[in-house]
């Protein structure tokens, strides 16, 4: 009779407590999407309907007003649709949402304490010590790694190419080329996903991007609810991707600092950090002088956790641009007409080598790939209020500790901002607020330079040796998993050889 007593007060407490939760935005009194038990506002994600990105761009889309409060599961958030509130919380107010408000814990787990989810000071410190690292000059040093990548990948889509066309998943494709790029320019290690599709990096890409529930729940969490992500790390359930990560930079780092190893690439970078606080901004000194462990400034955890959030969204973001970027420009041959015009042209100055300068020189390709950034951003942002905020020409205060949610999809496809936004068109105007596939202000992405020219020196690999057609006049639908936008079936395209 007391258990039944004491589980009816337990029930009747968590009743209690959903019902709290579930009213906070009613009793503030602002527009709020009804939450449904136990998913709040995302119950298109827990059905496996929609991806996270893309339940919060059907939010976006739903109501009309310039912010509404939303549940992320229980916690309450809110989502900003005024592009100029957006850019303003990302910028001139960014004092009062300079976290993220996602999981990390930087005692227990540095693993966790990577650019992206570190907090105030310590973001800000390590902020300031990682910018050398993505100079144009240390951009321009690392080139050569791309281009070699380049050359790969055309002589796996000529070796492939045995009738007089052929269908490609250029995503596919894209994806071999990034992680090629990003494991020799993060991590100095040498890979070949054109002749070895199953080597290690590529099968951790993999686990990434799986359609598994843990995975899901995993990659979510840290968005959702940062404590049971702290909780997957407490009870020690296996993650493949950070185990071998760490196992990855701890073999590079020892190797490298036993042999006195120099290579022109982001660890050695990182290993300038670890052992003298700094990295040499010269961009012609690359050299490291050890110092015993009790006196480096930061563990091989913490550098892990360095290299894999730059490996995380350094393969996924490249490898899609370039894709959706072929897959638009197929669809409007007049526009890539246009452009491979301007690739002939600039390359025939460099002797038809893809150089550094040659890529900057293309002007209308630079075009097209911010409108494609426009079209297929990121999804979202997100931020953690830090100080309460009274919201600009509103009576509403945000209370400190609310997390915040931007739509970058819902802000890049609405036709306030972008007439016609499925249209896909180099020459708009992009200069809005409402632009933002970096982000925006001092946590705007560290590394899009090399995400951008690594992008583009795909496509000119591909557009200067090969004459692409689409399958089919459609859009790209979007897969119901990963918080990136990861495109169903692939991206398929019709490759031929120039002049067959």
């Amino acid at each position: 009779m007391i258990l039944y007593f004491l589980l009816s007060l337990l029930v009747g407490f968590i009743v209690y407590l959903t019902w709290r939760t579930y009213t906070y935005w009613e009793d503030k009194g602002i527009p709020y999407d009804k939450p449904h038990l136990p998913f709040g506002s995302l119950e298109s994600l827990a059905k496996q309907e929609r991806s996270f990105g893309m339940a919060i761009y059907d939010l976006y889309e739903k109501y009309q007003t310039r912010f509404v409060g939303i549940y992320l599961c229980f916690r309450p958030a809110i989502l900003i649709r005024d592009a100029q509130l957006c850019k303003d919380i990302l910028t001139k107010d960014f004092a009062s949402f300079h976290d993220r408000g996602v999981y990390v814990d930087e005692k227990n787990d540095p693993f966790s304490a990577n650019l992206f989810t570190c907090e105030g000071q310590n973001w800000k410190s390590l902020r300031n010590k990682l910018t050398p690292s993505f100079s144009s000059g240390k951009l321009k040093l690392m080139f050569p790694i791309i281009l070699e990548t380049s050359k790969k990948m055309k002589t796996y889509l000529l070796d492939n190419l045995q009738d007089k066309n052929h269908i490609f998943d250029i995503k596919d494709i894209n994806n071999r080329y990034a992680i090629d790029i990003v494991a020799s320019v993060i991590f100095g290690v040498e890979v070949d996903s054109f002749k070895d599709p199953d080597n290690m990096f590529r099968q951790a890409t993999i686990n990434i991007n799986s359609k598994s529930i843990i995975g899901n729940i995993r990659a979510a969490s840290s968005f959702l609810c940062p404590g049971l992500a702290k909780l997957f790390t407490t009870l020690r359930i296996p993650d493949k991707m950070t185990n071998f990560i760490k196992k990855m930079v701890k073999d590079v780092v020892e190797y490298r600092e036993k042999n006195n190893y120099v290579r022109k690439d982001l660890m050695q970078m990182l290993i300038q950090l670890r052992n003298s606080g700094t990295i040499n901004a010269d961009d012609n000194n690359w050299a490291v002088q050890n110092v015993p462990e009790n006196l480096k400034s930061m563990s091989l955890d913490k550098i892990s956790g360095q290299g894999f959030i730059f490996f995380v969204a350094g393969f996924d973001t490249t490898s899609s641009l370039a894709s959706f970027c072929i897959y638009e420009l197929a669809q409007n041959p007049d526009i890539m007409q246009e452009v491979v015009k301007e690739i002939d042209e600039v390359l025939k100055n460099y002797n038809g080598e893809i150089t550094y300068e040659a890529i900057s020189d293309m002007k209308f390709l630079e075009k097209c790939v911010m409108e494609t950034l426009r079209k297929f951003p990121f999804p979202l942002l997100n931020r953690m209020c830090t100080v309460d905020y009274k919201v600009p020409e509103s009576s509403f205060t945000i209370k400190k500790g609310t997390p915040i949610i931007i739509s970058i999809m819902g802000l890049h496809r609405d036709p306030e901002y972008f007439p016609d936004p499925l249209k896909f068109d180099p020459n708009r105007d992009l200069n809005t607020p409402a632009y933002m596939p970096f982000g925006d202000g001092p946590r705007n992405c560290i590394a899009y330079r090399l995400g951008k020219v690594s992008a583009k020196v795909s496509i000119v690999t591909m557009l200067s040796q090969f004459k692409i057609e689409c399958i089919e006049k459609k859009e790209i639908e979007i897969d119901n998993h990963s918080v990136p936008l990861v495109p169903k079936g692939g991206v398929n395209v019709r490759f031929s050889r120039k002049g067959s």
